[in-house]
């Protein structure tokens, strides 16, 4: 077991490791802004990583309070499942509802996994690093492929 600040350390160690590894990826080392994550131009839509004691995950969150907006938004994102599963084998998971255990807050999740990973194992960190990168480019991608249409339909239903 570790201590708050041995997991703090852990966890800082973490990402602070992986942001190297992002400046120096072919495909990432010239961006100013590595990913899009928060500044997805459409409030209530984020791109988030994720990793704990037995998965790592990259996800596309909806979490506007107002749940008939969030439902919406997500029923938009389905329309264009097709397009937002370009280029993950197995598809990726769809969650209408997911509650947070950090602030209990209902968000939906679009994500793809990596199962059996472990935070804690830093032999395992190699591997996570090139699942969030490439999983995280390609979720972008997709996205602003259909960012545009998602922004407009949600501001007819607003």
């Amino acid at each position: 077991m570790y201590s708050k600040e041995e997991k703090k350390k852990l966890t800082t160690d973490f990402w602070q490791l992986f942001k190297h590894r992002c400046a120096v990826h072919p495909n990432l080392k010239f961006k100013k802004k590595q990913f899009i994550l928060h500044r997805t131009k459409i409030k209530s839509v984020a791109l988030r990583f994720d990793i704990d004691r037995n998965s790592a995950k990259v996800i596309l969150e909806l979490h506007n309070r107002n749940e008939r907006l969030r439902l919406k938004a997500f029923e938009v994102l389905e329309k264009y499942k097709a397009v937002l599963e370009e280029g993950f084998e197995n598809g990726l998971i769809w969650e209408f509802y997911y509650q947070r255990p950090d602030s209990g807050q209902e968000v939906c999740r679009i994500f793809t996994i990596l199962d059996e990973v472990d935070l804690h194992r830093r032999n395992q960190w190699p591997n996570i690093f090139n699942f969030f990168i490439e999983n995280m480019l390609k979720l972008e991608e997709n996205f602003l492929q259909i960012r545009d249409v998602l922004e407009a339909e949600l501001n007819n239903s607003g």
